[in-house]
Formats: C-alpha cells, structure tokens, sequence
C-alpha cells in the first residue's frame, strides 16, 4: 500500500467518525519554546488548555513534523526520521479512552476491502501506564487482546508530555511483532526493533509543569476538560504494509536512494553498514530539507536556518564520503517532489525556489569544502610539526565557524591524516559562542554571518595590511555590505547609518580584532570625485582570517565599489591600543619572573589605557606577589626598553625562547616582538610602542579567578593609570579629613570601625531573635483550635531569614505540647524575598496532616515553590500581597480534616 493510500485511508476513516479534516500546519509556529512543530498536537494546544474554543469537538490531521535531536541518529537505527508526517485524531472534551482504543483499533485491523490497513490481530501489542487499570481493561474488552499482550510501563515510555508545560497524561501505544527474524520474544518491553511503535494514544487529561527531564515535572491539575490525541506514524505503518526493514525504503524514500546508487561507485546494500547509513542520511534529509524550504526557511547559521543548513551540509557530504564527486542536489530535489508531491503540493508549486536555493547552498559548500581543505592541510601539518597528533579544538572551531565544516568532516579528515581532534576543546568555543551570539551578532555580525557572501573576495586573496609602517593609505573599496548583503553603493542615510554596514578595502592601516588586541577606529573618506563621501570606523574584523571587514558609520555622501578612498586609523587611539598592548606583554613577563614559567598565557584582551591578562596558575596571588609584578612593571617602563619586530620562521623564533600562546596554530613564518632584548620574546601579531617608556605607568587594579586554574590580571596604563592613582590619592585624603587621621592610619581607623560594626550587627541580631522567641511563645498561648488541631499560622516581623523562621517554629511546636499542632510562619526579607516555614508535629501527622503538603498552598498563595518532608518544609515566593490568603489557605486545609 502506497503512502499516499495509508494517508488517504486514515483521513476517511475519522471523517467519516464524526471528525472534521484539519489542514497540517506549517513546521514553523510562533511559538517561542519550539524551533520546529514536533508533534501532530502542537497547533491544537490552546485548545487542550482552554485558552480558545476549537470550532469542532472531534477533528483529524496529518502533520508535518520536525525532530532536530534525531539528526544523529538517522540512518543509524531503522525507524528514526528528522522529518515525519504524525496522522492523529483528536477530542477537544468528547469522547475519552474507549471510543479513541476502538477507532484506532477497528482502523489498523479492518480489512483492506472495509477500509482498514489489515493487520494481523495476532501481531499486536499494547502498553499502557503503569497504574492505567482502566486502559488495560479496555484492551481485553474492545480489542480482545488478551493480558499477556498488554504490557504496564512506567513515566519515561507511557505518560506524554510536549517536554515543556503544557498539556500532559497517561499514554498507550500499540505495537507490531515483526517477527523472530528482528529480535527476542517478549513484547516492546524487550525489543522495540522486532516490536515496532506504530501508535501513540495520549489520554490527555492534567497540566505539567516546568521540568528537567520526562519523569520529572509537576502535575499543575486537570485539564478544563479530558481530551484525546493520538498519533499514528505514518512511515512506520509504511515500512510495515510495504515489507521493507527500514523506513527509509519505503515509496517516499527509496527513490532518493537509486538516485544517488546509480551515481556513486559504491552501491546500496552491498555489505558496508557505514555506506548504508550514507544513503540513509541523503534520503531522509533531503526530505526534510524540502519540507523546511517549503515553509519558508533558508539556510544560516542559527537557530531554524542552522538546523536547514546542517541537513543540507551532511547530504553533501555523505555524498562524497559515498564517492560522488559531481553536484546532485537539484536531482535530489526533483526526486523529493516527485515522490512527495502527491501529499504536500506546495513541493510542486514552489519547486523552482525549493530547488535553487538548496542548490547554491551545494554550491556554496563545495566551495567551502576546497578553501576549507586547504585550511585544513595547513593546521595538520603545523599540529604534527609541533609534535602531537591531536588537532586543536580552536582549528575544529575555525574549520566549523568559517568554512561551515561539520565537526564530523574534521573527524573523518584528520583521521585521515592520522590525527586526532580535541572534540571537548572544540565544543567549549562552540557553548562559548551560544552564550554571546547576541552580544556578538550585535557588534560583529560577519561572526554569525553567511559568511558564503564574502567568499569571492576571500578567494580573490588577502588584504594586505599597512598599518605597522603607516596611519593613513589610500585604498579602493573592493566590496561593500549592507546587513551582510553585497551591495554597489551605499550612502548616507538615517536609517542606513543605523545598520551594519561594512567596508571591504584592497588595504588598510586598521588593525582587525585579534590576538587579544580590539580593533582600531578612525575614518574612511573619498578622494577625487567622492570627496564628500566619509565614514567612521567602529570596528574591524577578519573573516577567514584573510580579509578585513570595517564597521561603518556613514556619515556624508556615498561609497560604491571601486572607489579610491583614504583610510586612517584614529592616532591617538593607536597610541592608546599599543599602550595597552606592549603594557600586556611587559604584565607577562613580570609575571613569569615572579611566578616562573609556569605561568603560561591563557588570554587576553587590551584596549587604550586598559589590559586584561589570563594565565595557568593554581591559587590566588599574595599580596607581596601583587607588588612585585606591579613593580618590575614598571620598571621595565622606566628603562626605556627599544621594541623591535621582525619576521622569521617558527623553529628559529621557538629556538630563541619566544613565547607562544599554547594550542594556537601559527604558519612556518612569523612575527617576533622583543622589548628589552631578553626581558620579553613574544609571536605577536599586534602594533607596539616603539619605547617602553611610552606605555606610562602600569597599575595592577586586581586578580581574581575565572575558572579552574586560570587567573585574570587587570591593569590600567598610561593617562588612564595616572587618572586612576590621582582618584584613588582622593579618596585617601576625603577619608582621612573625615576620619580626622593621617592618611597612613586611615586603614586601622577603617578596621575599627568595620569591627564595631560587627558587634552591633551581632547585638542587634541577638535582640531581634530574642523579640521574635517571646512572640513566638505568646504565639503558642494563644494557638487557635482549629478542629482536633492547635494552629499558630501568623506573619513575622520583617528582616527575618528561612533560618530564623525554622528556629521559631520548632520552639512553637514544642510549646504546643503533644496535642495536635501546625505552625506556619512567613516573614517579608526585604522586597524581593518570602520565606516560609510549616511544621507539623506527629500527633498532627496521625491526623493526616503534612508539612510537605500544606506548604503548596502557601506557595501557590505568594508565587514561590517549597518543600520537604512530613513534620518540617520551607519554601520561599515573591508575593507580599499574598501573605494573609497563604494563612488562610493554611487554615482552611487544616479544616477540611
């Protein structure tokens, strides 16, 4: 039975029950919780929770879905796609677990010629939740499946939920027995490749709350109203009526398989597993990479278009891995169309865009895939020279980030070559990148780019920086970039000014970002004809570490590509970066000669008048430490050392003792900077002082840690260390006018005062306890009866902290003696803070009474959460105005016993 026909026959079947046929949604919803729809429910949910009306009690669809964690796993076991069609029917409030166990049943054993898919009664299995009597019962009943067949499981298999809040409930779901010839005997329990999941009935009838994992959430209560949603998958019920082992063979995937098999060298099925998960992934994907363009998505570097991108990238790579050189996605495409048309017509319609937009992002790729080879090449032979056979994570980053490497590419690749790659160094710089994708893409937008735009200029050659010899060069503009687009021209506007737009010059006196050290800024102006035409530099950055991207505002006339222009760096922020700069490399040396060498650079970061310096070291520095490395600072400062730089090859620059930053690749020649003969050798790229002396004063403003064994060093240098010393020499002689001391007792008067401070803290704190001890024993007098129960529910003085509240209410509680008794204490800590204690002595507990439950009612009161156990829990909200109705609710559960 072809897909199409099992499509068709589920879709008459729940008609014709009363259900009305609801179109699929698209695979992208606003929804900010989800990248892709991943279940056929999602479009129905307000409707689960009560938000909105659904216009019908009974509905049917088949929806596109979208799993991105089932990427890597695709091709791998026989039944996962990253794209699936989920046929579901739906209650909104109608009908419950009978009449949804008896549709789905009379649909999947039905004969062909009723309507039905046919299978063999024999072969079916159910599971439901582990206390769903109701659900095994009605197995026996409708279906006659006999108990045996009916297996109990727990929350992670048989209770659903969307993963996030939302709708939630008991699941049963309904498998096939493939046979022996797939696995062991003994139900889903025991294999679920014989056993094979083909429907999903999600008796959905509580709220979830938030949650870190499927077994782990809070039950929030019922729903408005009991719902029904099932799921049945429609490729798995495929592979199933059309015979084949995996779902990729079925008459929606198996013509992209032929396609590529009789291209490639290596045939499908010929006895190689990893070849067949080759052909897997290209089937599978570029499915879904047809369905995504469909929808609107177009291949980027984050977020949906990262996800499109990945699918697309790992075709073409899987391709090649099988042998194919030439291009073949517009043939892929087509066979999509083909083979999928019939069902999402919109494949039809808009395959000219489908098609051309997944065929230059072939296009792009392979290019990469050479400029990227390239890079590559160059980083294994430099790994090996520097004798280790392990690539550096920085390399697998620069591989991924600029060329659009899989990091699985790089694995194959330099296995290859015999080496390894530092896979959690790479993923460190990949979570890195996450945490300030927005921060980024905000002030360097090329970093998260399609950076495929600037590709013809990286391969046109590098540009060719001039600004060790000079400040100002006369350049031509060989591109231009509006929001990362290629432009012609660009000119001044309000709105445009507002944008990212970037400069791409022949040459350039600007330092791009790097090494540490941030960008110059200055302006670009035109010469001649365009005279008028001016533009200030807010930032440079390197793509593909070749070409230099200037950030700019403009700010009169016009730039268009091919123009002559002027760039020139800002001087006195060039003297201000290469204060910061040559004070970082006189900080490391210091450093190392009051450390030793073990403290070798991690990073770091300088600007005009400021520097930031990362090192390996274990423990904080001591005071003297501190001084020391200030001092020889400075007095490299003061001996007016000459700074020279040269060009020489690594092994002669490594023999002379110049440091390197560890795990940084570096090509055979490099740039050695020397301040003061042998008091600092360093490989920099980066513009210097010419003379120690004009770094100025260096001061060390602190150190502190920034992760396990790296310290951070900061300092201020030159105008912005003096204007630093001149404030601090302020604030001495304010505190020592005040305290009415010379300056050099103004820090023993301070501990003083500190001290005495202290002790008043204490006796304030002491009498506040005392105060809130005698008020907690009146409290007791005057517990209320409440029932069999005696009940002190109050609100505390401010200013009192969970510890000061679980102190009291354990003196109440033995206070109220053996009868019966609660306590419940909340006290407002500031604005921000309500702490909460409830205690229930045994007595109470025999009457059914629990700490840990009657502490939900005050945290629902105030908007906290709480726990703990039967006799003590605590909690804490943010609801002042809540207070009085937490008591309330106290009291009046106490009173329903």
């Amino acid at each position: 039975m072809q897909t199409h026909e099992i499509r068709k026959r589920f879709l008459d079947h729940f008609v014709k029950a009363g259900h009305a046929e609801v179109p699929s949604a698209s695979v992208i919803l606003n929804d900010p919780n989800l990248l892709f729809v991943n279940a056929g429910m999602v479009q129905f949910v307000p409707f689960f929770l009560g938000q909105r009306t659904p216009p019908w009690e009974r509905a049917t669809s088949i929806q596109k879905c979208i799993r991105t964690p089932d990427i890597d796993e695709v091709g791998i076991t026989t039944r996962h796609n990253t794209f699936f069609q989920m046929a579901g029917n739906f209650s909104f409030g109608d009908y419950f677990k009978a009449r949804a166990i008896e549709l789905a049943w009379s649909l999947l054993t039905n004969s062909i010629d009723q309507g039905g898919y046919g299978f063999d009664r024999e072969k079916l299995w159910a599971t439901v939740y582990l206390d769903d009597d109701e659900a095994a019962q009605l197995w026996q009943e409708i279906a006659g499946l006999p108990p045996d067949r009916i297996q109990r499981r727990g929350m992670a298999d048989n209770y659903w939920s969307m993963g996030i809040p939302g709708p939630c409930g008991p699941s049963s779901e309904i498998y096939y027995d493939r046979g022996p010839a797939y696995g062991v005997d003994g139900g889903p329990e025991a294999n679920e490749d014989r056993y094979i999941e083909i429907w999903n009935l999600v008796f959905m009838q509580n709220e979830r709350g938030e949650g870190t994992s499927k077994e782990n959430f809070e039950i929030l209560g019922p729903l408005p109203r009991k719902n029904i949603d099932t799921g049945m998958g429609i490729e798995r019920v495929a592979c199933l009526l059309q015979a084949v082992d995996n779902v990729y063979e079925t008459d929606l995937m198996r013509p992209s398989i032929d396609l590529v098999a009789g291209i490639a060298p290596r045939g499908y099925r010929q006895g190689s597993h990893e070849d067949d998960v080759r052909y897997r992934i290209i089937a599978d994907h570029s499915r879904t990479a047809a369905i995504i363009i469909a929808d609107g998505v177009s291949p980027g570097n984050e977020g949906r278009g990262y996800v499109l991108r990945r699918l697309l990238r790992r075709i073409i790579r899987a391709a090649k891995l099988l042998g194919v050189e030439q291009p073949i996605m517009a043939d892929l495409i087509a066979t999509v169309r083909d083979a999928v048309g019939p069902s999402y017509p919109e494949l039809v319609s808009d395959f000219d865009r489908i098609q051309r937009i997944a065929v230059a992002e072939e296009t792009a790729f392979n290019r990469t895939l050479a400029s990227g080879s390239r890079l590559f090449d160059d980083a294994a032979r430099a790994t090996k020279a520097s004798g280790t056979d392990v690539l550096s994570g920085s390399d697998a980053f620069t591989l991924h980030d600029t060329y659009g490497f899989p990091i699985e590419l790089t694995l194959e690749m330099a296995a290859e070559a015999d080496l390894r790659v530092d896979e959690e160094g790479f993923r460190g710089l990949m979570s890195e990148q996450r945490r300030r994708a927005k921060a980024d893409a905000a002030a360097r937008k090329q970093a998260h780019a399609d950076l495929s735009a600037y590709r013809d200029l990286v391969d046109a050659g590098p540009t060719e920086f001039t600004g060790f010899d000079e400040l100002s060069t006369e350049a031509t503009i060989l591109g231009i970039f509006l929001d990362g687009k290629r432009v012609p021209v660009v000119a001044h506007d309000p709105v445009v000014s507002e944008s990212h737009v970037e400069l791409i010059l022949d040459r350039t006196p600007f330092y791009a970002e790097s090494g540490g050290q941030i960008a110059d800024e200055g302006s670009v102006s035109g010469t001649g004809a365009s005279e008028t035409a001016r533009a200030a530099v807010t930032d440079v950055q390197k793509i593909a570490k070749t070409l230099w991207a200037h950030r700019v505002t403009v700010e009169s006339g016009e730039f268009v590509e091919g123009d002559t222009v002027m760039a020139a760096v800002d001087p006195r922020w060039r003297h201000g970066a290469t204060q910061g700069h040559s004070g970082t490399h006189l900080v490391h040396a210091a450093l190392r000669q009051v450390l030793g060498p073990n403290a070798v650079q991690a990073g770091s970061l300088n600007r005009p008048g400021y520097l930031r310096f990362d090192f390996n070291w274990q423990g904080g520095l001591s005071e003297d430490q501190r001084t020391q490395i200030e001092e020889v600072t400075n007095e490299a400062v003061e001996a007016d050392f000459e700074v020279h730089s040269y060009i020489t090859d690594l092994d002669r620059a490594k023999s002379m003792g110049a440091m390197a930053l560890f795990g940084e690749a570096y090509p055979d020649e490099v740039r050695v900077v020397e301040i003061g003969g042998p008091f600092s050798l360093e490989l920099c790229g980066g513009t210097h002082v010419r003379n120690s002396a004009q770094i100025g004063p260096v001061t060390i403003l602190g150190e502190s840690s920034v992760g396990s064994g790296v310290r951070r060093v900061e300092a201020y240098v030159g105008l912005d260390s003096f204007r630093h010393l001149a404030k601090e020499r302020a604030l001495m002689a304010g505190l020592a006018s005040s305290l009415k001391v010379p300056s050099e007792e103004v820090p023993a008067r301070v501990a003083n005062l500190v001290e005495r401070l202290r002790a008043a803290e204490k006796d304030l704190d002491r009498l506040r306890m005392a105060n809130a001890r005698a008020a907690a024993a009146n409290a007791a007098a005057g517990a209320e009866e409440i029932g069999k129960v005696r009940v002190v529910a109050q609100r505390m003085a401010g200013g009192m902290s969970a510890g000061d509240l679980r102190s009291l209410v354990g003196d109440i509680r033995g206070k109220l003696g053996s009868d019966p008794g609660v306590v419940a204490l909340i006290a407002q800590d500031g604005d921000d803070s309500i702490p909460y204690v409830v205690a229930v002595n045994q007595s109470a507990q025999d009457l059914g009474l629990r700490a840990d439950d009657l502490v939900k009612h005050v945290g629902a009161a105030v908007g906290g959460r709480g726990g703990g156990k039967a006799d003590l829990a605590q909690g804490s909200g943010k609801g002042a105005a809540g207070i009085d109705a937490a008591l309330a609710a106290i009291r009046a559960e106490i009173g329903r016993r």
